[in-house]
């Protein structure tokens, strides 16, 4: 899977980079190197760019650089929150238990 398929509020892992040159220095020397887990905050109307937060910053990709950044997706942001604090969140938006 890619960066690029990624959606708001999606967590995942990166496995690897399929860039080279300037952009794949780049994203090495910023930290985005396999293992690197990530969340995606924000991804523009036409995918173009995405922003991603990781090891305390944030990072926007254009869509060409996201494409070349391989990725394990490891769940949505919310996901780790213990059982009943979930089943809180959702009675809070009128979800249906």
């Amino acid at each position: 899977m890619r960066l690029s398929e990624l959606q708001v509020g999606d967590k995942a892992e990166v496995t690897g980079l399929e860039v080279e040159g300037s952009v794949r220095r780049r994203l090495l020397d910023m930290g985005l190197i396999s293992g690197t887990r990530f969340k995606v905050l924000r991804v523009a109307p036409l995918g173009d760019p995405v922003e991603i937060f990781f090891k305390g910053m944030y990072l926007s990709l254009r869509k060409s650089e996201a494409e070349g950044v391989l990725v394990s997706k490891q769940g949505r942001i919310g996901d780790s929150l213990p059982m009943g604090r979930q089943l809180y969140r959702r009675r809070k938006q009128g979800g249906v238990l």
